[in-house]
């Protein structure tokens, strides 16, 4: 009569094992997408009232104490002086009051900061019994009428780079660490060029300076893979949660693809500041519409995340060498105990052929999770 486990029982923590992460992933997605996008609400979002009378500084004080900090409203001389912080993202919409009053604003910047502008002074010139003009001083490409498509193009980078991480850190496991860098360095440049060709030839969500487009999304996505190759090391099989928790979780909701920081919730709106996703976003916006105004911060946030990326994978491959000179040091000794007896070789072989199946196990189920995510 056999005292061993019962299959079933073993199958069963097996699987409820592996549950842990589609369950993880589960709660971070909501926490991070619903925590950012489920009630945008406009805090200090940046406007002007163009005039130096003091009709335009009544106006501008009343936006300001009826905004209650949602709006960061000043004045400024003239229509020229708006439009040239609305191009270069100092503030998201200029009111000039009169008896034709009109709007600017540069829906490129962020089509749903636009929005909200356009939303409060369409009640303002309602008030004055006149209808307001909207003028579009920064619109968007023809193939991409939201503005949102550069977000999209970086959820299409995104999956590319990190789904490749689990490819290459388990199925190139047992390549060196240079190998695998150089891996990651290859397929970010063949990811970066299908986004371009997204970018451009394909959907056409820009209509022009598309090589800087492909120098971005190339930086991004070589600091994503490096960084994820770098993980793998040290994570194994939850190199895939790690990946997400940093490259869509937090990526995603701070990018300032769907709204800004200024429509969000302070935790995301900082992160943005910072991280290479909004890096990547804001990036593009700068290079395609606004002649490359600030563009040299998000090329410094992508060039550290790369060098993040770089530094991790040369700790993890010293890491690895270290390993790798324990393991040959003890295996003299574990090869001559092995010779006691041909039954214990036996033992010691088929041991050893179980746990590398367990680890090809491993490594097959976290390149499925990867896919599959």
């Amino acid at each position: 009569m056999s005292t061993g486990p019962h299959p079933t029982a073993g199958a069963l923590r097996h699987v409820l094992g592996h549950l842990l992460t589609p369950l993880l992933m589960c709660l971070g997605m909501g926490l991070a997408y619903l925590g950012a996008f489920h009630a945008p609400q406009p805090h200090d979002l940046r406007v002007d009232v163009v005039g130096s009378g003091p009709a335009a500084q009544v106006l501008a004080q009343t936006l300001q104490d009826k905004g209650a900090g949602a709006l960061d409203v000043r004045t400024v001389p003239d229509r020229a002086t708006a439009a040239t912080a609305l191009r270069q993202q100092d503030s998201y919409g200029a009111y000039i009051p009169g008896d034709h009053p009109e709007l600017l604003v540069a829906s490129a910047s962020s089509d749903t900061s636009a929005m909200a502008v356009e939303k409060v002074f369409t009640t303002v010139a309602a008030g004055q019994d006149s209808p307001l003009k909207v003028t579009d001083l920064a619109p968007t490409a023809s193939g991409d009428p939201t503005g949102q498509g550069v977000f999209f193009l970086l959820v299409a980078v995104s999956i590319g780079a990190y789904a490749s991480v689990a490819v290459i850190g388990a199925a190139g496991a047992a390549l060196p660490m240079r190998i695998r860098a150089l891996l990651a360095a290859g397929t970010s440049l063949v990811v970066s060029l299908i986004g371009t060709l997204f970018a451009g030839p394909v959907f056409h969500l820009v209509d022009h300076g598309l090589a800087g487009v492909w120098a971005l999304s190339w930086l991004y996505a070589a600091g994503i893979l490096l960084i994820g190759v770098g993980l793998h090391t040290y994570l194994r099989r939850w190199t895939t949660l790690g990946v997400m928790v940093l490259f869509v979780m937090l990526n995603f909701t701070s990018s300032g693809g769907i709204y800004r920081p200024e429509l969000q919730p302070g935790f995301f709106g900082s992160l943005h500041a910072f991280w290479n996703g909004a890096g990547l976003v804001e990036g593009i916006r700068g290079h395609v519409y606004f002649d490359g105004h600030g563009l040299g911060g998000d090329v410094l946030v992508l060039a550290l995340w790369f060098l993040a990326g770089v530094l991790l994978v040369t700790l993890a491959g010293r890491s690895e060498a270290r390993r790798n000179a324990v393991a040959a040091a003890v295996a003299p000794s574990t090869a001559a105990s092995s010779t006691a007896a041909s039954s214990t070789a036996a033992s010691s072989t088929a041991a050893a052929r179980a746990g590398e199946k367990r680890a090809e196990d491993e490594d097959e189920e976290e390149m499925e999770e990867a896919v599959a995510v």
